[in-house]
């Protein structure tokens, strides 16, 4: 291995002349995105480095999550980092309003949140030098060569935690061998998802001793909130009907769940499926297929009821998966009958469901594969597959209780690994 300098590659740069030039085309995308989901003048600032909150006294543990899923991990480990570490406050960095919403509900003690700078000069270095950080804790695949070299610089220690990378982001890395090295050496620590990630970050160029497998840190987010009056609303309407969910439903998916959903009813005719898209902006798209596939429907955005000629409730709202989980034991997880990558399974095993996936969840492979080894998922590649799995579970109770037993014990196992990673963390960044 060529020996490692502090010295920044050509490559380097070349990408932050890039940027630098690009930085206010990419300036005027971002802030439209903004625009569009409403968010304040104020907060859009903050991704030119304009901070909108004071700093706060103290140490200042900083956290930069990707979206949604990556901050729901995060939050459960600020709570628990902040019992351990009962004098620091924290900071939350995230690029989406969705999850900045999300954090807003469930913001732990001491912890505020803001959108993250660009990737360019100016906007990194007003960053930095109004929050100066303690440490940095980066989550996910969240690389920004510039946040990260900077903030190196200036003494921060930093870790990659939750680490995963794509093969194709791997095998583009390793065609840079020096820039690899040159940007992972920032780093003080990597906490990876598996051991795959833990050789394909060395082979990349990351120094082996700070590289340790771990687990993935999705496992343990708390449960997803529920709206307990909603979850008797919706029950009382749907009074006492069989029922099945479809969660996280992507283009090309709703297709082949629908199709499932018409098999089952020529079984079970009061049979009903509670479809959950994973964007709900595709309403219309949703309705066209409902249209197409003669099955009546309810919409939740629509505030309709569910009645005795209802066969598909579509939650198409954000924030309420939690209390659709409540609702039913059986769910099937979307994102996986395309290579798509799937989504999170711990969320609906965590709510005492058991869970079906396609083929296409190899974002969350290490997590899928101890879930279905256990029995508490099961993996279909057609709508006759998954309308077999779940009439299997709606037909035999006892099938159906071991399944979310072992899902639901595949997450409490999970879970423990938590004190592990906090210690890491704390060791290596210095956090006590």
């Amino acid at each position: 291995m060529p020996a490692r300098s502090d010295r920044p590659t050509l490559l380097y740069q070349l990408y932050c002349g890039l940027t630098s030039v690009a930085g206010p085309l990419v300036w005027r995308t971002v802030r439209k995105k903004l625009q569009a989901a409403d968010v304040p003048d104020t907060r859009q600032q903050e991704r030119l480095g304009h901070a909108s909150l004071p700093r706060p006294d103290g140490r200042l543990i900083w956290f930069h999550a990707a979206s949604v899923g990556e901050t729901l991990s995060v939050i459960s480990l600020i709570k628990r980092l902040g019992e351990r570490s009962p004098d620091a406050e924290f900071l939350i960095t995230s690029g989406t309003p969705t999850s900045a919403a999300l954090i807003e509900k469930r913001m732990p003690p001491r912890t505020r949140h803001q959108y993250p700078p660009l990737d360019t000069a100016g906007p990194v270095q007003r960053f930095l030098d109004h929050w100066r950080p303690d440490a940095g804790i980066f989550v996910e695949s969240e690389i920004w060569p510039r946040l990260i070299v900077k903030a190196s610089n200036r003494g921060v220690p930093l870790a990659l935690l939750n680490a995963r990378l794509s093969k194709k982001s791997v095998e583009g890395w390793k065609k840079r061998p020096q820039t690899a090295r040159f940007i992972l050496d920032h780093f003080t620590l990597f906490l990876t998802q598996n051991d795959q990630t833990a050789k394909n970050l060395i082979d990349m160029g990351a120094n082996a001793e700070r590289v340790q497998p771990g687990t993935n840190l999705k496992a343990m987010s708390d449960p997803l909130p529920i709206d307990q009056a909603t979850v008797d609303d919706i029950r009382a309407q749907i009074a006492g009907r069989p029922i099945w969910i479809a969660s996280s439903t992507h283009v090309g998916e709703e297709e082949t769940v629908l199709a499932a959903h018409a098999e089952l009813l020529n079984r079970r005719p009061d049979l009903l499926l509670l479809l959950i898209p994973r964007h709900p902006e595709r309403r219309g798209e949703v309705t066209d297929l409902l249209n197409s596939a003669g099955q009546s429907a309810a919409f939740r955005s629509k505030s309709e009821k569910i009645n005795a000629q209802t066969q598909v409730y579509v939650a198409d709202t954000l924030g309420e998966t939690g209390t659709w989980y409540a609702l039913c034991p059986i769910v099937f997880l979307g994102g996986s009958l395309r290579e798509i990558g799937g989504h999170n399974p711990f969320e609906p095993a965590q709510a005492g469901a058991a869970v079906i996936t396609g083929p296409g969840y190899f974002n969350f492979a290490e997590t899928f594969a101890p879930l279905i080894d256990s029995g508490g998922a099961t993996e279909v590649n057609s709508a006759t597959q998954l309308s077999g799995a779940v009439a299997n579970w709606l037909s035999d109770d006892a099938a159906l209780h071991k399944a979310r037993a072992a899902a639901k014990s595949c997450v409490n196992t999970q879970k423990s690994a938590l004190d592990g990673v906090i210690d890491a963390l704390c060791n290596n960044l210095n956090l006590t």
